[in-house]
């Protein structure tokens, strides 16, 4: 099942996009092919790394790409588009190839983790689906992978559907958000389309509802003896909730040959809560019992809990990871980098007072470049055709120490970008949700250094250039009108 069984979200753009498609309707040929990067500027929370994701939802995007006999009348009521044009759309569907990292790539500002290469109508009506798809995903995933490392090997969920700022964010944060490292979802239907696990237990509605705690959770306990969590903080967590949670250990599971799963804690003070209960547990023979917190947590909220000595085995992570509270926007672009002319690729360069918004033009390759431990020291980008040789010393082009001679000894690289759609259609397999999870966890278990992971202060990835892609940049910058 995709996104596309329900609905056609083909006229998810900006308007520009459709007045710029009908302008080169009418001034260019349908068959000019451009190129356009996908690239961000910034890491959030001003982290180390960000994560890839989306690139499933992009795929499924551009293969069902198509116009409607009812969005061609919307157009048309505009009164802005050549009837010529809005003919042509009947029949309009992508003919370009992408180029994309694979899904879960730990990657960092300034590199093409997507390249279109399309005719420049096409190119340009998906502008805004793709980002909307990889700045939301990539964000969620890079948070939850943030708050996944807090936890520190503690069990991490997503809770945050409720504080999701619609359906579609809270399904897709949670794919998201499971790329990230989460081991599952409370949101039924993200378990139903993507395969995650999910869990959940009961609401505060659930123990008020009945005439006391106890009679709340004997009647839980007895519907799901194999799968008793319950909810302690609806009156008092120390005289009443864990109480009540024991007796019902020992009068209804015990008695069956269950056991109480655990206890779950919403609010108040949860490192010191956390404590009292395991002693409380502890003492009562549930030693197995777990201890599931939930409560606006993020990983500096989580990373003070463990410090303060927390007894929680697991944490119900909802707003603040669905909506990157801290850094919700993600930031991505999509820049022309170059047009074919005639057969002749000639690069474009976006130029702008801020240096961080100066693009890096053309068609590239980008690659991971790892050191003889396999650690990634840096990425390289370098012209379309160039050969990177590393049997011998490679000479590199750090682009904010130019003057500098620096070399790769000793090195292997990777070629992060492959062919993902072929004139509008998927070449790549699908990727299994749990195989993306598991790329990123080894990217950061055995490629990327622990230095660039670290909250604070994070060592800096760098991106170099090959000397004939930074003269190439350099000449188009020398060549501009300022």
């Amino acid at each position: 099942m995709t996104q596309f069984d329900k609905r056609n979200i083909s006229m998810m753009m900006d308007l520009y996009e459709m007045t710029m498609a009908n302008g080169y309707f009418s001034k260019e040929s349908n068959q000019q092919r451009v190129i356009f990067d996908v690239f961000y500027r910034k890491n959030p929370d001003n982290g180390g790394y960000a994560i890839f994701a989306g690139l499933e939802q992009v795929i499924e995007y551009v293969e069902n790409l198509h116009f409607d006999e009812q969005d061609i009348e919307y157009f048309r009521s505009m009164n802005l588009f050549s009837a010529e044009f809005l003919c042509y759309l009947k029949d309009f569907h992508f003919r370009g190839d992408i180029y994309a990292f694979p899904e879960g790539t730990i990657m960092y500002p300034n590199e093409p983790i997507i390249t279109v290469i399309a005719p420049l109508i096409d190119a340009q009506l998906i502008e805004t689906a793709i980002l909307t798809q990889v700045n939301h995903q990539s964000l969620v995933a890079t948070k939850a992978r943030r708050i996944v490392k807090a936890a520190n090997e503690k069990i991490v969920s997503d809770f945050g559907a409720r504080r999701a700022h619609n359906v579609d964010a809270a399904v897709y944060g949670a794919r998201a958000a499971y790329i990230g490292g989460v081991v599952g979802t409370a949101t039924v239907m993200a378990g139903q389309e993507f395969g995650i696990p999910v869990n959940g237990t009961m609401a505060h509605s659930w123990v008020m509802y009945y005439k006391d705690e106890y009679t709340a959770f004997r009647n839980y306990a007895e519907v799901y003896p194999d799968e008793t969590v319950l909810l302690v903080d609806t009156y008092d967590v120390i005289h009443s909730g864990v109480p009540n949670a024991i007796r019902v250990a020992k009068e209804i599971l015990e008695p069956m040959g269950k056991r109480l799963k655990g206890i779950r804690l919403v609010s108040g003070d949860l490192a010191y809560l956390s404590k009292k209960v395991r002693i409380m547990l502890d003492e009562a023979g549930l030693n197995d019992c777990k201890i599931v917190a939930s409560n606006s947590l993020d990983e500096h909220t989580i990373s003070s809990i463990l410090t303060q000595g927390g007894c929680i085995d697991s944490f119900g992570v909802g707003e603040r990871l669905i909506t990157a509270k801290s850094d919700p926007v993600f930031g991505a672009v999509y820049k022309i980098a170059a047009v074919d002319q005639e057969g002749v690729l000639e690069p474009r360069i976006k130029i702008s007072e801020t240096v961080e918004k100066i693009t890096n033009p053309g068609l590239k390759q980008v690659y991971r470049v790892y050191c003889e431990g396999g650690q990634a020291i840096a990425d390289l980008i370098t012209s379309e055709n160039e050969i990177v040789d590393m049997t011998q010393p490679f000479r590199y082009i750090d682009p904010e120490k130019p003057w500098k001679n620096r070399y790769f000894e000793n090195c292997s690289v990777k070629n992060l970008q492959s062919l993902v759609v072929e004139d509008g259609k998927r070449v790549s397999e699908k990727q299994n949700l749990k195989a993306i999870q598991q790329y990123v966890q080894k990217q950061l278990d055995t490629e990327i250094w622990q230095e660039e992971q670290r909250f604070e202060n994070p060592h800096k990835h760098y991106l170099d250039m090959s000397p004939a892609y930074y003269e190439m940049k350099m000449s188009l910058l020398h060549k501009s009108r300022n």
